[in-house]
């Protein structure tokens, strides 16, 4: 009982490190500020459905998806780096937040933003993605896999929680606060966006210029 306790707070406090709920919540809030409140917890849920989802199709499949595809973990950084730069910077200029949605956008634009960018790569994103890839090719047997499942799922609940509640945080800012911290998050999110990009390119440099 407490191994398993065990391995389920390393697989827990693995994951919400990677996830960053904080770190995601003001994004989502910028992404939604045109949206109604009923439209901003729609876009939360579907958000977490389809990072949650994605966990478990690449915990159980990714090495046969990735074999299949030809792809691999540094190609998918290279992706989201470039995903982030440019997300980053909308916010860094306080272009992201639509203020004005007619009722004819909000479907389209919930379904959009809640697959990508938010599902994907921000809340489920490369390091998320390849931590579930490691570890449950590290569980043994079915017990220790249904571990790893409810830790993800568990971590993907607070994240929701916390973006429900993002709104509370937001109006206790004000206006002014959320244009400091949308304009705080979109550099913290370029420079997130370099890491990835130089880490996910460096394996391809190294290939080309046949370094060991």
């Amino acid at each position: 009982m407490a191994d398993s306790l065990t391995h389920w707070l390393l697989y827990f406090t693995s994951f919400i490190t990677l996830m960053n709920p904080l770190g995601v919540m003001p994004v989502f809030m910028s992404m939604t500020s045109g949206l109604e409140r009923s439209q901003r917890k729609k876009t939360a849920y579907k958000a977490l459905v389809t990072a949650f989802f994605t966990l478990i199709v690449f915990a159980f499949g990714g090495q046969m998806l990735f074999s299949f595809f030809g792809i691999s973990v540094a190609g998918l950084k290279v992706v989201g780096g470039v995903l982030f730069f440019f997300m980053g910077y909308d916010m860094l200029n306080a272009r992201l937040s639509r203020l004005k949605l007619t009722s004819k956008d909000v479907g389209p634009y919930v379904d959009d933003i809640s697959i990508t960018p938010l599902g994907i790569p921000m809340i489920a994103g490369p390091g998320s993605i390849t931590n579930a890839i490691i570890l449950m090719d590290q569980s043994n047997g079915a017990f220790e896999k249904a571990i790893l499942v409810s830790s993800i799922l568990a971590v993907c609940l607070i994240v929701l929680i916390i973006l429900l509640s993002g709104s509370k945080i937001m109006k206790f800012l004000g206006e002014t606060g959320n244009k400091v911290l949308m304009k705080l998050m979109g550099l913290i999110v370029m420079v997130i966006a370099v890491e990835f990009f130089f880490t996910g390119i460096t394996p391809y440099i190294r290939t080309i210029l046949n370094i060991e």
